[in-house]
Parts: C-alpha cells; structure tokens; sequence
C-alpha cells in the first residue's frame, strides 16, 4: 500500500512538472526550466515503471481467475502457464520500482570530467595510466559515448603522467562513478631485465561536469596567459599563441580558505575555444569542491563499499602475471584481463551497481 500511494504521489507529480515545463515563464529562467527537464524524464522513467508492474499484477490476478473458473481445460492450463510466468516476473518488476523509488543521485545524468595521473611506479606507472586511458576509450565506443583530452602530460618511456578529458552521454556519471580511486597494477615492466615483478598504481578521479549556472564565477578575476602549444600537429602548432592558462583565486566555502586554481587548455588549435573549454573545467573543479562535503556525507550516511567518496582507496588491483583483475569492494575476480583492458568493463560496473543498491535497499528497510 505505502508503494503504491508513493506512486499516485509520484503520478501528481508528473502531471504538474509536465504542465510547468510548458510555461513560457519557466521556458526563460534557463535553470529552473533544466531542473524541471530533468525532473521530469526522471519521473517518466518511475512512472512506465509502475505501469509495467500494475499491468502484470492485474494480468496475474485475471490468470488467478482464469484457472479456478475456466470450464475450457486448454483455456484453464493456458491461464495456469500465464500465472506461472507472471508470478516469476512481478517480483523483478516490484524490485525494479522499489529501487527507482529509493532518492536518487542527482548527478547521475550529468556528463563528466575524467582525471587519470600516474602515481607510485615511476615510469611503469604513467604506462599504466596510458593503458587504463585506453580501456576507458574502448569502452566509450562501446556505449557510444563521446570524449574529448582536455590537457595531458606525457611519460619519459610513454603513457602519461596526467590526462585529462571529458565524457558526454547518457547517465555517464552514474556509470563511471564507481571507477574513482587508486588502480594497481602488478607486471614485469619493459624494462626490467631481470624479470621481477613490480607494482604501479595510477589515481582515477571522475567529477559530474558543472552546468554554466550552477557555479558564480567573477570572470573579471580571472587571469589569463596564453602560450604556444608543443607536440605534433603542425607547423601552426609552435608559432600560434593557442594553448591558454587559466588562473583564478578561490574562496572555499566549506573551510573559508582561499586557494589558486590553475588550468591549462591546449586541446585545440582556436584560442577562443581553449578558453572556453577551460572556463568549462574551471566550473567543474570549483563545483567538485563545493560538493565534496556533500560527497562525503552520502558516504558516511550510507556506508556503502563500492562508493565511498574517498578517492584515495584501493579501489582494484590488475595482475598480468595471472590474467588476474580484482575489484576490492565487493572481492569479485575475473580471470580474463586482456579482454578487461579491451573495454569490457561493464560487467563489473553491473556487480558494482547491484552491490550498492542492495545495501540502499536494506538501509531503506530498516
């Protein structure tokens, strides 16, 4: 009953979100006609949810019917047949809405911003974060996301010390949250002559992108130097001033401290481009550490093992002697690495999803 009178709530709701979005008051005041946007498809999601389970419900009661009142016995094992399958399916259907009732994270939808930076190994570990940037590049064409490098810091032997790069499409940051922490990696390195193995981790911070207005910035403050770029791409490339460096003081409202924001942006050869993309990263950051405090009390409050908000963990360790990845969170192993690092992560990030809502489920239980 507490579901259902959650779903006729939800219905109400529905109905009023529709009708707002159409009000050309709404349709002017760009963040309020967002949210509201978002709001509703969220709700549309909920909403043909519950009509899947209500119409399997009345199909099983009118099977229930069938079988005990049916003369015809062809008609009455036909019915008997459709409780049969209905009976195993509304309770998936009745998890499935139970989990889309549960609060949602707002950030969820949003695009993201991906940092992978070498950390303990030395060269062995930017060729890890080469890799782990490959992995993640295959499994963007996989889902048909798209991705764009921000900024990147090469390896003395490859990889990269640091690479930086956008993510656009559906629900990624409710996709690729799991996948912040520290990464480890167990090999014998390239160059290692003696056939040792060594172990490198690599850091992956993944951030919702900030919409333009949800974050104040007094662009008046903002200094700007330009530079030209390095690397390959042409002559234009070293005699152009296209590469910008964003640097912007910062007041952080959670601890009152003043802090220096730099950014680089050398992603494109148009300068006003640069700075725009930048100006996007900049927005990012600031909205990333306004919220880490709110990042950190969804994980206290929930206490859950897969996402913790701390992205100083151990989140997942890559053995290549023995084809060997393990994620630490929920102890789940698979013994095909290659096929891993070839992009298909997904099936891990659905154990990681169940394994998390699982523990949602109960805490709303209890």
């Amino acid at each position: 009953m507490e579901v259902i009178e959650q779903i006729e709530s939800l219905r109400q709701k529905f109905h009023e979100v529709g009708l707002m979005i159409t009000d050309p008051a709404v349709i002017q005041d760009q963040p309020r006609y967002v949210r509201l946007n978002r709001e509703y498809h969220d709700l549309e999601k909920v909403i043909a949810a519950a009509d899947r389970y209500q119409t399997a419900a009345d199909n099983l009661e009118e099977a229930k019917q069938l079988a005990f009142n049916e003369q015809d016995p062809e008609l009455r094992e036909m019915a008997r047949e459709e409780m049969e399958t209905l009976s195993e399916s509304l309770p998936h259907l009745e998890e499935e809405l139970r989990l889309m009732l549960l609060p949602q994270d707002p950030e969820d939808g949003k695009n993201v911003v991906m940092e992978i930076r070498a950390g303990t190994g030395g060269d062995e570990a930017a060729l890890f974060a080469g890799d782990l940037y490959r992995m993640y590049l295959k499994y963007f064409e996989i889902k048909g996301w798209s991705s764009t490098v921000s900024s990147y810091t090469e390896g003395a032997v490859g990889g990269f010390k640091e690479i930086i790069f956008n993510v656009s499409g559906q629900n990624v940051y409710g996709t690729l949250k799991y996948e912040s922490g520290v990464h480890r990696v167990q090999r014998v390195p390239q160059t290692e002559t003696q056939g040792r193995i060594h172990t490198s981790a690599a850091t992956v911070a993944v951030l919702p992108e900030a919409d333009e207005f949800e974050v104040q910035i007094n662009e008046g403050e903002i200094k700007w130097e330009t530079f030209r770029s390095g690397g390959a791409g042409g002559q234009n490339v070293n005699k152009v001033e296209s590469g910008v460096r964003l640097r912007y003081m910062w007041r952080n409202p959670n601890t009152n401290q003043t802090e220096e924001i730099l950014i680089e942006c050398t992603e494109t050869r148009d300068q006003p481009k640069n700075k725009e993309r930048a100006l996007s990263r900049l927005r990012t950051q600031i909205y990333d550490r306004e919220h880490q405090k709110y990042i950190d009390d969804i994980a206290r409050r929930r206490k859950t093992m897969v996402s913790t908000g701390d992205r100083s963990a151990k989140i997942r360790t890559y053995n290549y002697p023995q084809s060997r990845l393990t994620d630490h969170r929920i102890n789940y192993t698979i013994y095909n690495l290659p096929d891993f690092l070839n992009g298909n992560i997904q099936g891990l990030i659905d154990q990681l999803q169940i394994a998390e809502n699982t523990e949602r489920l109960k805490e709303a239980e209890l």
